[in-house]
């Protein structure tokens, strides 16, 4: 075999191994960059101060749609315009199973604290507008009924009976 096809067959071989590498790396970085929220105890107890009212939801709606919507969508579902750019992609805040198994005091938290790509909204909204958010987040889960809005907050329901 002349020399030159050796040396070809040589650097394939490494390309082949690098490429493999690479993915290898790549699927290992996702597995393991995906770990659970961890909230203090403390945090998930929380209840909301607020009640679940026209005002405070229309308050939140403006915060939502200036600060949320671009990532979670208009209407919670993790579709928004800049959605597609993050990794992990934003939660869909409709799906409802997901949502029953949150307090409001972990979907407080994770509103607060932020975790990458999402930010932490402790400095940039007062605890009231959190707390409004929790309140339209977890509407978006809740299908439109014409009864009582209180099934909006598993939280809030339970303070009301």
């Amino acid at each position: 075999m002349p020399k030159i096809a050796k040396t070809a067959k040589r650097v394939r071989w490494i390309l082949f191994f690098l490429v493999l590498g690479l993915i290898l790396l790549s699927v290992g970085l996702a597995v393991f960059s995906e770990k659970p929220w961890t909230i203090p105890p403390t945090e998930k107890a929380q209840k909301n101060p607020l009640s679940l009212s026209e005002a405070n939801l229309s308050a939140a709606r403006q915060i939502y749609s200036n600060k949320c919507a671009n990532c979670h969508g208009d209407t919670g579902k993790g579709d928004g315009s800049e959605a597609m750019m993050y990794d992990p992609l934003p939660s869909d805040l409709t799906n409802a199973a997901h949502m029953r198994k949150l307090s409001d005091g972990e979907i407080f938290y994770q509103i607060s604290e932020g975790r990458k790509p999402m930010p932490s909204f402790k400095k940039k909204l007062t605890e009231e507008q959190r707390w409004q958010l929790v309140l339209l987040v977890r509407s978006f889960s809740v299908p439109a009924t014409t009864g009582s809005s209180a099934a909006a907050s598993p939280d809030l329901a339970k303070d009301k009976k």
